[in-house]
């Protein structure tokens, strides 16, 4: 008991806790930052991709434009082309149309989305507030879903009507005014969506635009793998006909795209960081353990034990040390991961990051690479401030009792 107590109290000791603190501190903030940034990543990557396909397929004339300029035809023969492939989910025509939403006291931009029957509300359930989806089933309607931002502007609540205004396609002529039907109210966290976007039967822009009842301005089409967006628009693009062009959603919205693939870089700094605090504290405790253990390591050279073995024995001490500080860590990067996940405890601010709450995003293949990696590569690290063991005399160390 007493021998006990001296080994706790030794300068090896306090050295070893610092060291395992250090490996939990950097392996947890690891799987932190990862989880968060991949998190953040599928978050922005679903709802740009809901409330604007993963592909859009339109005339070249409407590539600049967040209008539909020009219409074309709506064919059996084009969409038979986007539903034959293998990685197809689903597809819905479009056709956008500015305008503007007046009331008594206030107006507001918008732009009309106009999507037909075939439309999916239910991709849109997580993301509705109050009140229902539109129906547009039977016949022309004039139901609208809105964001919750342009019903607080103008005060407007579920089941009114509000009066909205488009251009006539002759300038001189007065704007074109309907009168839509707010059933339900959508937030999404995306000012570009929200400030502006109202989703509306199909037929009604169409009637607007005075097209054919087959001509639309787009097709939406959803991919079942998001990784493969960029290769599959390339294919895409190449059956179908000269005047379409296929969009990837990356390619829209690049700017968005190239801010959240600068997180992978931000977690990979994280990473070098952690791995270097912990493999120097790592190797700081080695160092003061194979000092503290100086007789017994001339005592094993001079009984013929061989360098190799002896620095294994000061390796498989370090690494019990860093596996015990690497469970910790992952004690408290999953503690923070199932509880942010379950209540969101850290906010954020939707006009920066695009949702009000952080989402966490981590498989059991990542985290469990990570920590081989992370236990690997500090194996192999502290193999270098092992080799001390070879400079240690037997004829020094073992001269005085």
């Amino acid at each position: 008991m007493r021998q006990h107590k001296q080994y706790k109290n030794t300068v090896s000791s306090r050295i070893i806790n610092i060291a395992q603190a250090a490996v939990a501190i950097g392996i947890a903030s690891i799987l932190i930052a990862m989880a968060c940034s991949k998190g953040l990543q599928n978050e922005i990557r679903n709802k740009t991709s809901v409330f604007n396909g993963h592909i859009l397929v339109t005339l070249f004339e409407n590539n600049e434009s967040q209008v539909s300029l020009i219409p074309f035809e709506d064919s059996a023969e084009t969409r038979s082309q986007l539903v034959s492939h293998q990685d197809f989910d689903r597809m819905h025509a479009i056709a956008l149309k500015a305008g503007m939403f007046k009331t008594n006291d206030n107006f507001e931009g918008i732009l009309l989305k106009g999507v037909g029957s075939d439309f999916q509300w239910s991709s849109l359930e997580s993301f509705l507030t109050e009140g229902s989806f539109p129906d547009y089933e039977f016949g022309l309607s004039n139901e609208i879903l809105i964001s919750e931002i342009v019903a607080n502007r103008l005060n407007l609540k579920v089941g009114e009507s509000v009066d909205a205004y488009f251009q006539n396609e002759l300038n001189s002529a007065l704007p074109k005014r309907r009168k839509f039907k707010i059933t339900g109210l959508f937030f999404s966290g995306f000012p570009y969506i929200d400030e502006n976007l109202i989703y509306a039967d199909l037929r009604q822009v169409q009637r607007l635009n005075q097209w054919e009842e087959n001509q639309i301005g787009g097709y939406e089409v959803f991919i079942t793998s998001f990784q493969k967006v960029a290769q599959i628009t390339n294919q895409i693009y190449k059956k179908l006909p000269s005047d379409l062009n296929s969009i990837a959603i990356s390619d829209r919205f690049s700017s968005i795209y190239q801010w959240i693939s600068l997180f992978d870089f931000n977690v990979l700094i994280i990473l070098v960081v952690m791995l270097l605090v912990g493999v120097i504290n790592m190797a700081t405790a080695l160092l003061v353990l194979i000092l503290e253990r100086s007789r017994m390591v001339g005592l094993l050279k001079a009984l013929g034990a061989p360098h190799p073995m002896i620095q294994k024995i000061f390796l498989y001490n370090g690494i019990a040390i860093m596996s015990k500080g690497l469970l910790f860590g992952n004690l408290i990067g999953f503690l923070f991961y199932f509880s942010q996940q379950q209540w969101g405890w850290i906010s954020l601010d939707p006009s920066t990051y695009f949702v009000s709450k952080a989402p966490v995003a981590l498989s059991w293949f990542e985290a469990l690479s990570i920590n081989l990696f992370f236990l690997i590569l500090a194996t192999l690290l502290l193999w270098i401030p092992s080799k001390i063991v070879l400079k240690i005399s037997p004829s020094r160390v073992l001269r005085f009792r």
